[in-house]
């Protein structure tokens, strides 16, 4: 399975928890990501029961790509990554989770392909699902709070304002080499993102 950092990616999986009252916590950074990639779109989201998800598909102009945000709560992402992967026969260097990283600090989002989960349950259950932790991660920096026993109420908890403000920012350095992204020009992605201070 292809694994250069040139590949093109085709599936985006914003990470969070649906409803309403989980919609500002900063476990739903991922889900913030690829609402904000559809500004300007004419497509939405829309539910679809057989991939557990709401998901939409954006495309023309050189990009071909579905975005994805399982309804299936949190810990049981992967469920929805490995229906949406087995239907459309993708491979692991096809996709990109975009998800809230406590080990940065707000306004600092980070591209990276590979690791492990890092405690993080939506990454681990995508790694259980489809056996590999090789695609892609959009880490967006929400913050650690300072003692690992509070990180789950952390994560399900609002931000403040400015900490907010911050990774608002984040998301719109993100958005700004998505066009690199979406070329297939991985390593200049990440270069310029890393880079941007």
């Amino acid at each position: 399975m292809a694994s250069t950092l040139s590949s093109q990616i085709k599936l985006i999986i914003g990470l969070g928890n649906p409803g309403p009252q989980y919609s500002v916590t900063r476990h739903n950074a991922g889900f913030w990501f690829v609402d904000r990639l559809l500004t300007g779109s004419s497509e939405s989201f829309s539910i679809e029961a057989k991939f557990f998800s709401e998901i939409t598909h954006l495309h023309g102009a050189g990009v071909d790509c579905r975005l994805l945000k399982p309804t299936t709560f949190m810990n049981a992402s992967g469920r929805a990554v490995q229906a949406m992967t087995d239907y459309y026969k993708l491979g692991v260097a096809d996709i990109l989770v975009a998800h809230d990283e406590i080990d940065l600090d707000p306004g600092v989002v980070r591209l990276k392909r590979g690791g492990g989960h890092g405690g993080h349950n939506g990454l681990r259950d995508i790694i259980n699902c489809i056996g590999s932790r090789d695609f892609l991660r959009l880490r967006i920096g929400v913050g650690h709070p300072g003692n690992p026993e509070q990180v789950s109420d952390y994560v399900l908890a609002r931000a403040g304002r400015q900490e907010q403000a911050a990774i608002d920012a984040a998301i719109d350095k993100a958005l700004a080499v998505m066009p690199l992204v979406f070329e297939g020009e991985l390593q200049k992605a990440m270069n310029e993102l890393h880079t941007d201070n």
